[in-house]
């Protein structure tokens, strides 16, 4: 099966990670009436992308990618969660994506948080980290858009005009992750790693993050 075939089933919907299930704490922002609309939500995935949770995901899975000491980027990901909600949203996510990774592809992998995990198979199997880490990110990018067409009014065609404005972001954050050392890691997006925080007594709620 090619690289890219690979991935594509790896970040689908369909494998079984309950990505559906989390909204990165953006179920909160929209709550809130920060996010009312396709140009204030797509500023607001701009700046995960560009200083937040989405930048360091792509170092994360960079660093699992061209490592042998996995278990340190792993607790380093596990550390830098901003709250309770992030951290079980990476590491029951990446404990999922371990062990369908191992009982289809038999990878020996278990229990790492979500962006190492998806590092630490790509390099297993011979995926190139510069096909991986884009599609990661447009994976987290897509399924955020997905959790606001279902929080709040926004169209399909909408939602697909927010992922495409995003496409260059994806790209440059992808690149320069590549080339950009664990012991960078930083995230600047404060109001998202709060409102990620509110989201744990958030009611009602229908995303678990």
């Amino acid at each position: 099966m090619s690289a890219a075939l690979t991935l594509m089933q790896w970040l689908s919907p369909a494998f079984p990670v309950g990505a559906f299930a989390y909204s990165h704490g953006l179920e909160q922002v929209i709550a809130d009436g920060t996010i009312a609309d396709a140009a204030s939500l797509q500023d607001y995935l701009q700046t995960l992308l560009t200083h937040g949770s989405g930048r360091a995901d792509a170092i994360l899975l960079a660093a699992a990618h061209t490592t042998d000491d996995v278990s340190h980027v792993d607790a380093t990901a596990r550390a830098f969660a901003a709250s309770a909600e992030r951290l079980k949203e990476t590491d029951l996510q990446g404990a999922a994506f371990c062990d369908t990774a191992r009982a289809v592809w038999g990878l020996n992998i278990s229990g790492l948080t979500y962006p190492v995990a998806v590092g630490t198979a790509a390099r297993a199997m011979a995926i190139p980290l510069s096909d991986t880490l884009p599609l990661y990110l447009h994976a987290f990018v897509s399924n955020l858009v997905s959790v606001a067409q279902r929080a709040m009014p926004l169209g399909q065609t909408d939602g697909q005009t927010v992922l495409a404005a995003l496409a260059p972001t994806i790209a440059d954050t992808a690149a320069k992750a590549e080339t950009t050392p664990l012991d960078a890691l930083t995230s600047t997006s404060f109001a998202a790693d709060i409102a990620a925080m509110r989201h744990e007594t958030l009611q009602p709620r229908i995303f678990r993050t």
